[in-house]
């Protein structure tokens, strides 16, 4: 079932398409009372072409203008003396005197430096090490040439005379003079087309000839009616309304078994002793490390310092063997025993602090 309506189309045949809210909205600017139209009528949009006019109209041609002639200035020739330099004074430098020289200079001073020694390998804690042993060296030096000042630069004036000098000139015997006049502007009649009135588009209905059909734009909106559409349905209808009414179901029992608790549910602790073991473990008392120790090596050590270490070590009560310079394994254990009861690190060599203890010179 449908209800009756009415529909804008672009034509008045039922399957046509519907008409566009523009194409209504321009039918409606351009004088269409849309709301008033009747199922049936039609309407469609004229236009109405530009109209122009042709004109004579005077054109500028050439601007006015003012024309000028003049009469060029008037010469002749003169001789004149004419000043070409003022006198002045100028500054000249005088250039510095230089004498060469030769001479000898430092060309790296004396310094120590570290160096690789040989000798025996050191060992602290079942570790490797490395012996350094810092070395003299003697300065070095070289000749150089050098340019000495004998005199500096200095500067002096000199006097410049005035100049002049003798010249043919043109000299002004008359002015040069101008003549102005004005010339009109020029002007030329021509055509011209003029726009009258822009072009318009008009909307009336079908059956108004007041234009022609050949202006039509093939706009057009038709409204049109649907008619309401029936059909017939079967519907029940309420003869009495529903009530409700109370009624008794009597009460259903049946026989069931079920577990009754007696006594609630408990804990019990029982004690199970603690077990031991002896064991052994060792702990950490001190990490491991690399150390660097002054030492005389092969490198830095003469047989006179040998010597006297050896010499020290005799007097307080070591025997390094013959006191020859020579670290031998004689040498050698009497070091270890000094070092050991003087509480020094123990070493197959001999280190600074144990030639300090003896009170050696190095």
């Amino acid at each position: 079932m449908k209800e009756s309506g009415l529909r804008w189309l672009v034509d008045r045949a039922a399957n046509s398409a519907p008409a566009s809210q523009e194409l209504l909205n321009a039918a409606r600017s351009h004088g269409i009372n849309l709301d008033a139209a009747k199922p049936g009528m039609c309407f469609h949009e004229h236009y109405t072409p530009a109209k122009y006019e042709t004109v004579t109209e005077a054109v500028l041609v050439q601007d006015a203008y003012e024309k000028v002639s003049t009469t060029p200035a008037k010469y002749r020739w003169v001789e004149k003396q004419v000043l070409v330099q003022d006198a002045t004074t100028r500054i000249e430098q005088v250039p510095a005197k230089y004498k060469t020289v030769t001479e000898q200079v430092i060309d790296k001073p004396a310094h120590t430096t570290w160096k690789k020694g040989t000798g025996p390998i050191q060992k602290i804690d079942s570790a490797t090490g490395e012996i350094m042993c810092l070395v003299e060296v003697p300065a070095t030096y070289k000749t150089i040439t050098k340019r000495v000042l004998v005199a500096p630069a200095t500067t002096r004036t000199v006097n410049v005379p005035t100049k002049y000098d003798t010249v043919r000139v043109k000299e002004l015997v008359a002015e040069a003079s101008e003549q102005r006049h004005t010339v009109a502007a020029k002007y030329k009649d021509v055509p011209v087309k003029r726009k009258v009135s822009d072009v318009e588009f008009v909307w009336h209905e079908v059956h108004n000839k007041e234009h022609p059909s050949s202006t039509r734009t093939g706009n057009k909106i038709c409204l049109t009616e649907t008619p309401a559409q029936y059909k017939t349905i079967t519907r029940q209808e309420v003869v009495r309304e529903a009530q409700s009414r109370k009624v008794e179901i009597p009460a259903q029992y049946k026989t069931v078994k079920v577990t009754r608790e007696v006594s609630p549910a408990q804990e019990k602790r029982i004690e199970i002793p603690a077990e031991y073991a002896t064991v052994s473990r060792s702990k950490l008392k001190a990490d491991g490390f690399m150390e660097w120790r002054s030492i005389l090596c092969e490198t830095n050590m003469t047989p006179r310092t040998v010597m006297n270490i050896q010499r020290a070590l005799k007097a307080k009560g070591f025997n390094p063997g013959a006191v020859d310079g020579i670290v031998g394994s004689s040498t050698v254990r009497a070091i270890n025993d000094f070092q050991r009861k003087n509480n020094l690190p123990v070493d197959k060599y001999i280190n600074i602090d144990t030639v300090k203890a003896l009170q050696v010179e190095i």
